[in-house]
C-alpha cells in the first residue's frame, strides 16, 4: 500500500513545487510519511500521510482515494484536508483545522496532521534561517497570523495526543514553533 500511495502521489503532484521554492512538492508528503513511519504507525496511516494533500491540491477526490486505498485511508485524508479550500478565507479554513484537531479523539488523524504540520514548521524555520523576514512574503498571511495558527496547532497537539509517539511529536512541534516564533 505504501509504494502504491507513493506512485499515486508522485503522479498526482507531478509538476508541483513547495511554495516559493524549486523543491518538488512530493518531498513534503514523503517527509510526513517518514515521520509516521518513525513513530511506528500502521501502513494505512503512512499511506494517508503520503496522500494527505491529494484532495486539496490535485483534481483527485476522496472517492478516488477510497476506491484505491480503502475507506480508512480516505477518511484520514479527508479529515486532514481543508474543505472549500478555494472558497473560504484563510482564517476560516485554519480555524476549522484548529477546531478539528482540538476536539478529535482520533489519534490517527492527529498523527497524520502533526506529521504534515511538523514538516511545514520545519520548512518555515529553514527558510527563515536563509531569508529572514522575506520568508513571510510567500504566505497568504504574515508572521502574526502564522504564529497564531502554529501556536494553536501546538496547543491542540499537546492536549490531544495520547500515545507516547504522539506526545513526543507534540514536543518536537512545540520546540519548532518556539524556534520560529519565540515566546508568546
Amino acid at each position: 500500500m505504501i509504494f502504491d500511495a507513493i506512485e499515486f502521489a508522485a503522479a498526482a503532484h507531478r509538476g508541483q513545487y513547495r511554495k516559493g521554492s524549486q523543491i518538488p512538492y512530493l518531498m513534503h508528503p514523503l517527509s510526513a510519511a517518514r515521520t509516521v513511519i518513525d513513530a511506528g504507525c500502521a501502513e494505512h496511516v503512512v499511506a494517508a500521510a503520503i496522500l494527505h494533500d491529494i484532495i486539496e491540491d490535485t483534481p483527485h477526490t476522496a472517492d478516488d482515494i477510497r476506491s484505491r486505498f480503502g475507506g480508512r485511508v480516505a477518511e484520514l485524508v479527508e479529515a486532514c484536508s481543508e474543505p472549500n479550500h478555494s472558497q473560504d478565507s484563510w482564517e476560516v479554513r485554519k480555524q476549522r483545522t484548529v477546531d478539528l484537531l482540538s476536539t478529535t479523539e482520533d489519534q490517527e488523524i492527529l498523527m497524520v496532521a502533526i506529521a504534515d504540520k511538523l514538516d511545514n514548521i520545519r520548512s518555515i524555520r529553514e527558510d527563515f534561517a536563509l531569508r529572514g523576514e522575506e520568508t513571510w512574503k510567500r504566505f497568504r498571511r504574515g508572521r502574526d497570523k502564522q504564529a497564531w495558527y502554529y501556536r494553536s496547532l501546538g496547543d491542540a497537539f499537546s492536549r490531544r495526543m495520547e500515545t507516547d509517539a504522539g506526545r513526543r511529536l507534540a514536543g518536537l512541534f512545540a520546540e519548532e514553533v518556539l524556534l520560529v516564533f519565540g515566546d508568546r
